[in-house]
């Protein structure tokens, strides 16, 4: 292989969030033989900016695919305005949703979300901002599940949602998809989709999953992942991923 592309919460990160001295010190051994290290996250590249300075990926897809940082150079794939305008005011005539946006100046949202530092706006549906990378949903009524295909009723042609962490939905642009970012990234080293292993937990991970040459669940991801996968491996909390490239990569 000469690829490694990980997805990052738990995955490659643990539950709390953090990288473990092992995974780095595995991707360290990685970078000397010459693999390439890349992510394909769905956050925003400001809260993983830490990590960034760590682990020192070659190319990391953010925001799902909206916002892919290359060497020297970025690509975008935003919602178009009027599409999320037009989404938001559908979403808005639902109940007690909890509403926020990702955008090119920060998070955006309807009540106070403290983890995330979103700036609470009443002006919804107009955006606050410009780019509009990702529309955030929770709350309302029912499971994460009821709500992802409530959801899907509302969107524009030009938009698609996932569900993540089982009780968040996410809505992009139809040309933001972590593969998309993932075949640019591979893209710009010259490197095949069969020549790079995929690891991943969540909906948002099957395609990569099944795309990649190898495509590899971590033993906590939906069944979903895991039937579709190529191999299972431990859990993010087994620092699964990192071993699994230690016994078959290095």
């Amino acid at each position: 292989m000469k690829a490694i592309v990980t997805d990052l919460d738990r995955t490659l990160l643990r539950m709390d969030g953090q990288i473990s001295p092992y995974t780095l010190e595995t991707l360290g051994k990685c970078r000397e033989k010459g693999i390439m290290i890349m992510a394909a996250t769905a956050r925003p590249e400001p809260s993983i900016r830490q990590l960034l300075d760590q682990v020192r990926f070659d190319a990391v897809t953010t925001l799902n695919g909206a916002r892919i940082l290359l060497p020297g150079r970025v690509l975008e794939h935003a919602i178009p305005a009027e599409s999320g305008e037009t989404v938001l005011g559908r979403l808005l005539a639902v109940p007690g949703l909890t509403l926020s946006v990702e955008t090119g100046e920060g998070i955006f949202a309807n009540v106070p979300i403290p983890a995330w530092h979103a700036v609470v706006y009443d002006g919804f549906p107009e955006l606050p901002a410009e780019p509009l990378y990702k529309i955030l949903i929770s709350g309302g009524e029912g499971t994460g599940e009821g709500l992802y295909e409530q959801v899907q009723g509302l969107l524009t042609e030009d938009t698609y949602c996932t569900l993540a962490g089982g009780d968040l939905v996410q809505v992009m642009s139809r040309n933001a998809t972590k593969w998309r970012g993932i075949v640019e990234m591979l893209r710009a080293f010259g490197i095949a989709e069969e020549d790079a292993v995929y690891f991943g937990d969540d909906y948002d991970d099957l395609e990569p999953v099944e795309k990649c040459g190898l495509g590899v669940a971590v033993a906590n991801a939906v069944e979903a992942v895991k039937e579709r996968a190529d191999a299972v491996a431990g859990s993010c909390d087994e620092d699964g991923a990192a071993r699994f490239i230690a016994s078959r990569l290095l």
